[in-house]
């Protein structure tokens, strides 16, 4: 389903148009950060099972950086969470320097990070559900359900959905240079938009993006406590532009019952539903930093590190550069 200017119209069959490698782009002043999140909203029905968001959720993240300078004070991830807590009232976690870390090796491959904006409310969203679950369970492959809210007023309120993914969808378009948002749609690796992604042409963007070469390492390891993790990253050479670090908790798992809507009576299932999405900190690239978060709950957690492309009022996401699990 398509809407228009970011104004909802009648459904549609699903459209779009692909967007430029260098990422997509951010919301208005004062719209939710797309690089932000609240925890799982909505007055919809319960999936069956439950999956209880509040479960997991980031407690703190504390940044080491090497030198002065590499964080400002007036850094990006200050102004993404004050815009996302005018927009959904929720406030992200904030980083602390605290130490120097040496260097890491040099990049190996991540995971190719696939976005999904989908809804229950959309008929043409169950197949590119279905085709998110498939890639799900690649060992390459991190694949992200993010349900938008904007086709809720339709009769159907999807219980996943939430306003601050709605702003990231919108983001990516303006970087893009459209107007229309639609579901269902895929981003591959902050770089790639998919309409309706079929099995080959969604595994052709996955070859694509695991084809570029890495330019940023990062490694994950356990600390001493339950839900403790360093995460150690490095760049070999200095990054053109500034990047994000964002921790995001998901459902691996759901099923839901849709009773009203244009999936009435389906019983739909998802795969790897996102319920938070956080800034947590601001990266140039220039040094080595260590990013140390405690996790608790038993929702999965994923870190990933996004070019920040300029923009009017908030960066925009831009590709990914790095991927992986919290575990």
């Amino acid at each position: 389903m398509i809407l228009s200017g970011f104004l909802a119209v009648a459904p549609m069959v699903a459209w779009g148009q692909a967007g430029p490698t260098g990422g997509f782009g951010a919301g208005p002043a004062g719209a939710a950060s797309p690089y932000g999140g609240a925890f799982l909203g909505g007055s919809g029905p319960a999936p069956l099972p439950p999956a209880q968001a509040g479960d997991g959720r980031l407690v703190q993240a504390e940044l080491s950086a090497p030198a002065p300078g590499s964080l400002p004070g007036a850094s990006l991830v200050e102004t993404l969470n004050r815009a996302l807590e005018r927009a959904i009232g929720q406030t992200g976690a904030k980083p602390q320097t605290n130490a120097l870390i040496a260097p890491a090796a040099a990049p190996a491959p991540s995971p190719v990070v696939v976005e999904l904006f989908t809804s229950q409310g959309c008929s043409a969203c169950p197949p590119a559900d279905a085709a998110l679950a498939k890639v799900a369970a690649r060992p390459d492959v991190l694949a992200l359900s993010l349900h938008v809210d904007y086709w809720d007023y339709l009769g159907w309120e999807d219980p996943f959905a939430q306003p601050a993914f709605t702003a990231r969808q919108k983001a990516y378009a303006r970087a893009a240079g459209l107007r229309t948002l639609y579901t269902p749609q895929v981003i591959v690796a902050g770089t790639q938009s998919l309409v309706s992604p079929a099995d080959p042409e969604l595994d052709a963007a996955i070859a694509t993006a695991a084809a570029v070469p890495p330019v940023v390492a990062m490694t994950v390891s356990r600390g001493a406590e339950p839900g403790q993790f360093a995460i150690d990253l490095s760049a070999p050479r200095p990054l053109k532009q500034k990047s994000v670090v964002q921790i995001v908790r998901y459902v691996p798992q759901a099923r839901v019952e849709i009773l009203r809507g244009e999936n009435a009576g389906q019983v739909l299932d998802f795969a790897n539903v996102v319920t938070a999405w956080h800034a947590v900190a601001d990266w140039d690239g220039k040094t080595p930093v260590r990013l140390n978060a405690k996790i608790e709950g038993e929702d999965p957690a994923v870190v990933i590190v996004q070019t920040a492309l300029p923009g009017k009022t908030v960066p925009l996401p831009g590709a990914i550069l790095a991927a992986g699990w919290l575990r």
